[in-house]
């Protein structure tokens, strides 16, 4: 398993590091990341197919910013449709098994699908801090036709940044990775190493600015406990948290490896690290299970389809009602339906004797 830290050995060090292709370095997190990625895929698929129902069969009228809602989705699903190939990929200790170009797609899918969920999550705070900040912006009466064009020219960026997968070419073909590549692509390697980056510290930046100044400006006008005003609050907290949480570990873990990578390393010295490094991008994955959460608070209109979707499953008490209680209300209310049946049955027995004693 060597080869996967080879790889990132050549990403770093260049044509000096090409005689280091065999080192035989270990790499512990074939045994980690099934697990991981099973349970992202299970995850995700439920959440991200029910919002896409609820989005194309459930939620009626849609409005601008729900364009952008099911944007995300979209992008979410389509990074969990391609972790069963990851799972295999790891299942088989790191072996590729299907063909190069089968390798590039399932590359593009991810690296593509996770860059998109960035940027839609930045337009999605953007389009929170215009209807917050300015209410009575143009932009905020979009209409669904327009914003459905203006997502369109959005999916172009993260495709445009992620294309260039296409043209990597792997030294070993039964490995699997965006970073094993031929020295001769080096500079795709710098545009991978920037578009990864990018993709996560330019929404950073745009989805704290947001942050900072919506709640800057409900403080500043004293609206931060009206209830309107207040779930606009939740949600950008929300989405601080969620990409947070999902993308900077990685972030930070291959900037560390990058760095360390420069100063001349030991293979052993970076067994650890490197695992860390695929277990954090696997950790990204997550983005796309808890992105229904999002839809969930943003959307009034979505939360109630949800809540009703899901009471056709799952009998839920009301918010008042304890748990406990829902045993004793049952047999209540199947004592009064056998009382109703009883009271029933003995009128319609009193007027069969009355008509009886008539005749």
């Amino acid at each position: 398993m060597g080869g996967v830290l080879s790889g990132l050995i050549l990403s770093s060090a260049g044509i000096k590091a090409t005689r280091n292709i065999n080192m035989p370095c270990n790499f512990s997190g074939a045994v980690v990341l099934p697990p991981l990625l099973v349970t992202e895929c299970i995850l995700g698929l439920v959440g991200n197919g029910l919002a896409l129902f609820i989005f194309c069969f459930q939620l009626r009228p849609w409005k601008s910013s729900t364009v952008l809602l099911f944007n995300l989705a979209v992008t979410d699903f389509m990074l969990i449709l391609a972790l069963p190939l990851r799972i295999s990929y790891y299942l088989s200790g790191i072996r590729w098994r299907f063909s190069e170009a089968v390798c590039k797609i399932s590359l593009f899918m991810l690296a593509m699908n996770r860059s998109g969920s960035t940027f839609f999550l930045m337009a999605i705070a953007l389009d929170r801090y215009m209807r917050v900040v300015h209410p009575h912006h143009p932009i905020n009466s979009l209409s669904v036709g327009k914003a459905m064009v203006g997502a369109l020219g959005l999916w172009l960026v993260p495709i445009t940044m992620t294309v260039h997968v296409f043209s990597l070419q792997h030294i070993n073909t039964t490995y699997c990775e965006s970073f094993i590549v031929d020295t001769k692509t080096k500079g795709n390697l710098s545009w991978h190493k920037f578009t990864f980056l990018f993709s996560f510290y330019m929404p950073l930046l745009v989805i704290l600015y947001c942050t900072f100044h919506i709640i800057s400006h409900l403080r500043r006008r004293q609206l931060a406990h009206q209830a309107k005003f207040r779930k606009a609050l939740y949600f950008i907290v929300v989405v601080v948290v969620l990409f947070i949480l999902c993308f900077l570990p990685s972030n930070i873990t291959v900037l560390a490896m990058w760095i360390k990578m420069s100063q001349g390393f030991k293979c052993a010295d970076m067994e650890e690290p490197t695992t860390v490094f695929y277990i954090t991008i696997s950790l990204t994955y997550i983005n796309s299970v808890l992105d229904p959460v999002v839809y969930y608070f943003s959307s009034p209109a979505f939360k109630n389809i949800c809540r009703k979707t899901l009471h056709l499953t799952f009998r839920q008490p009301s918010e008042c009602e304890p748990l406990g209680s829902v045993f004793p209300r049952c047999c209540s209310l199947c004592f009064r339906y056998s009382r109703r049946r009883i009271n029933t049955f003995q009128i319609s027995l009193i007027k069969n004797t009355e008509a009886l004693h008539d005749s």
